[in-house]
């Protein structure tokens, strides 16, 4: 496989790059809000929020058609495809006349995130083997919270000297080019760098939609999937309350000014994103050589000690003690993003990996960051907004749980020796 290095690595690079301007595309319609809102358009604040809302119903449902497309068509060319959408759909929406057009635009976004965010996974788990995984996710992850914070600083600042349409052109037209050179990767066999797996299960002779049923089913009897997916979505539940009320929080019960509040929190994410995602990935590959359920360990481990900090960090009345541990805290959080989706990858048949992957995205976003901002909401509007957020390190001591037992069970099965 060394003549294939260079391939993969290139692959890792364009993948990357593409998921950077991913969470771009996604994120910079918060920093445009304001603009939108009192422009011609004059946006409610319920039609800036089902903005996001749309995008993310649209980008559910979505995901579970990829998945089976991905286990059985070009993933390049699906890739390519979901490139070219989602970037075409960013750049229309700068051409919004009214609501509904500017609506349908970010709608549409989520189709093409789809199509990625389902089959990209499965692509790079056959370019690298198993014993490198963890860091090549760490990688492909990091692009997270750099591509969100880009988000806002690239549609703040294009915005303010050119007006919010041109931003979202900017935003969009690098990733047609980009479309283009996921188009030029190579597609390996799937499988290709897991020599030990079983061969395919599906029967060429089976409707698309026939197959997907029986891969969802196959899915659900699969135990470790299940747990590592149900630790996943209280992990998400917790991710994307925190992501929501943070500023919110440090403005009302902490008296931060609301930009001071921003700015911070969004440069300790994107610090402890980067380090803590790629520092994760790094030591879930090394603790593979001790155990087959290393990175389920990992995780485990790395968001039960993240429980206890988020807890510190939402209720310590210092402001040396809560900013100390909403860092460490964060950096415990993000440190399970590389080996849990190498968990997934790694749990199923290497022919339905982007069926995995488009359940788990369906089922983290059903199960928790859909529905976490509005129950921490209606809590706040009960109590307080201090008080609802205690809920969170429930949610993070949650999915710390779930991924200790799923790696516990796998080695009380026999899953844990090491790697050859």
């Amino acid at each position: 496989m060394a003549e294939e290095q260079p391939v993969a690595r290139a692959a890792l690079a364009v993948l990357t790059l593409i998921n950077l301007f991913n969470y771009l595309d996604r994120w910079i319609v918060a920093a445009l809000a304001e603009s939108m809102k009192h422009s011609e358009l004059q946006l409610s604040d319920t039609q800036l929020g089902w903005l996001m809302t749309g995008f993310i119903v649209v980008y559910m449902l979505a995901a579970p058609l990829f998945g089976s497309l991905g286990d059985t068509r070009s993933r390049t060319r699906l890739i390519g495809l979901g490139v070219g959408v989602w970037s075409a759909a960013t750049a229309l929406a700068g051409f919004a006349r009214g609501y509904a057009s500017l609506f349908a635009a970010r709608a549409a976004v989520g189709i093409g995130e789809a199509a990625y965010g389902t089959i990209s996974p499965a692509l790079l788990a056959d370019y690298f083997p198993r014993e490198r995984r963890g860091r090549v996710f760490a990688v492909f992850f990091a692009a997270i919270p750099i591509g969100s914070a880009l988000g806002y600083v690239v549609g703040g600042l294009v915005d303010r000297y050119f007006g919010w349409r041109q931003a979202f052109f900017v935003a969009g037209i690098p990733g047609l080019v980009l479309a283009a050179l996921a188009l030029r990767l190579y597609d390996p066999p799937r499988g290709a760098q897991d020599p030990d797996a079983p061969a395919a299960a599906r029967s060429h002779t089976m409707g698309l939609g026939t197959a997907a049923r029986a891969a969802y089913a196959l899915l659900l009897r699969n135990r470790p999937y299940v747990l590592t997916v149900l630790g996943y979505a209280a992990y998400t539940f917790a991710i994307g309350a925190l992501a929501f009320w943070t500023p919110s929080f440090l403005e009302r019960a902490r008296g931060i000014p609301k930009a001071a509040a921003t700015v911070q929190f969004g440069a300790i994410v994107v610090a402890t994103g980067f380090l803590g995602t790629y520092g994760g990935g790094w030591l879930g590959d090394y603790v593979l050589r001790f155990s087959k359920q290393a990175y389920l360990w990992v995780s485990g481990a790395a968001t039960l000690v993240a429980a206890p900090l988020t807890l510190v960090a939402l209720a310590a009345p210092a402001p040396a003690l809560y900013w100390s541990a909403i860092v460490a805290g964060e950096l415990c959080l993000f440190a399970s993003t590389g080996p849990v989706n190498s968990a997934i990858v790694n749990v199923v048949s290497p022919h339905m990996r982007a069926t995995a992957v488009a359940a788990s995205i369906f089922a983290i976003h059903v199960l928790g960051d859909v529905p976490s901002p509005a129950v921490v909401g209606a809590i706040s509007d009960a109590r307080s907004l201090a008080e609802a957020m205690l809920i969170i390190p429930v949610a993070v001591l949650l999915g710390g749980a779930i991924w200790t037992y799923a790696a516990w069970r796998g080695e009380r099965a026999g899953g844990g020796e090491p790697t050859p």
